[in-house]
């Protein structure tokens, strides 16, 4: 997975071979060591720790990592299709990879002092698992209301909270958690600190039982007196809106890639069950009707895809992408719950059962309308880009 920046003026070819390659790779790691656990995973709410060392093994919980911290040294856009790809069989496994590569990998790589990345990046390529902490009670689509307090303590702060609804929280060892160090600033006052699982009056809370992507685990987190170093602030303090603004606008094009995934699985159990499926001596997908609705998801899926690749490309390039990336997550994740939909539209009275896959996946499809920016948030965004 070793790869060159974008800038280094490799050949396309050679730039698109890498990613078919690695495409490749996951798909057939997904179908060999994720697919057979799928159920199992849902049922039971949880991801194996077997399987995580398996993806750390791959090499893909820190595709942007530089190689010198033991990272694969890649590319934004092949996190995003390492995320699709995963996506399609477990979108649960496709978004523990997201948050530990488009949130928690990206901030440290941008933010993090040179002692930071080399005490917390080669653990995060290696072994431990990210979580990024930011929503609270009274702070979900109104991010800066967060109530969470950090106080200066000679060279320490000392921080006081809860955080709700956060993703990788029970397998996390390293946490990007958001305090106002000066409320009376309102979000100038927010700062990013690194904690630590262990660290002193931090605990994981309670785990939520959920509709869907039931195997990724979503906790609360307290805070009580909390002591951490100077040294944990990420970036710099009064600075974590930044922080949070420009990370979730990356992590909105992850979990498009992870919608995308996910309405790709959902197309591909419909196009198989459709051929096997028969009805008035002949098999479903031979009536029109039903071929009209496959062609119409297929096509919504590849409008999907483009505006994911395309804002991922952006991203990369260095350019603006804010727009895209609401773009692509609003239409990516209603793709994905009306080509979920229709799956088990299509698989009849079997389609509402959990001995056939499709019923998860409609479950799995609707936090993409919630989570890292809900719909509306998405469209204000765009809204006020086009009539700037």
């Amino acid at each position: 997975m070793t790869t060159q920046p974008l800038e280094a003026a490799r050949p396309l070819t050679q730039l698109a071979e890498d990613e078919q390659l690695l495409r490749a790779s996951v798909r057939e790691f997904a179908e060999a060591q994720v697919r057979p656990l799928v159920r199992e995973m849902d049922e039971h709410a949880k991801i194996p720790r077997a399987l995580i060392d398996r993806l750390f093994d791959l090499g893909i919980m820190g595709i942007e990592i530089p190689e010198l911290y033991g990272g694969a040294g890649g590319r934004f856009f092949q996190a995003v299709l390492v995320v699709e790809e995963l996506s399609r069989i477990d979108p649960s496994v496709g978004v523990l990879v997201d948050v530990q590569n488009t949130l928690v990998v990206n901030a440290i790589v941008r933010w993090g002092s040179p002692e930071m990345k080399s005490r917390l990046l080669p653990a995060l390529a290696s072994r431990s698992v990210g979580a990024y902490a930011l929503s609270e009670a009274a702070s979900g689509s109104d991010a800066f209301a967060l109530q969470t307090q950090a106080r200066e303590d000679g060279d320490a702060f000392v921080i006081d909270g809860r955080k709700l609804w956060i993703t990788n929280a029970n397998e996390a060892d390293v946490f990007i958690v958001f305090a106002n160090v000066n409320p009376s600033a309102g979000y100038r006052g927010i700062t990013a600190f690194m904690i630590e699982r262990g660290a002193p009056g931090f605990t994981v809370g309670k785990k939520e039982d959920k509709l869907g992507i039931r195997a990724s685990s979503t906790c609360e987190l307290i805070f009580d007196d909390c002591r951490v170093a100077g040294t944990s602030v990420l970036g710099e303090v009064g600075k974590g809106y930044k922080v949070a603004i420009e990370t979730l606008n990356e992590g909105r094009i992850g979990i498009g890639a992870q919608m995308l995934g996910l309405a790709v699985g959902a197309l591909e159990h419909s196009l198989r069950y459709t051929k096997e499926r028969k009805q008035f001596g002949k098999s479903i997908a031979e009536f029109q009707g039903v071929q009209f609705q496959l062609a119409r998801a297929a096509t919504e899926i590849e409008a999907a895809r483009l505006l994911v690749y395309n804002a991922a490309r952006l991203r990369d390039l260095g350019q603006p992408f804010l727009t895209e990336a609401a773009m692509c997550k609003i239409f990516a994740s209603e793709v994905a719950e009306r080509t979920a939909s229709l799956a088990v539209n299509l698989f009849g009275g079997n389609g509402f059962v959990k001995e056939y896959p499709v019923e998860k996946l409609y479950r799995d499809a609707k936090i993409g309308q919630i989570y890292e920016g809900t719909s509306n948030l998405q469209l204000q965004t765009i809204a006020k880009q086009i009539l700037a």
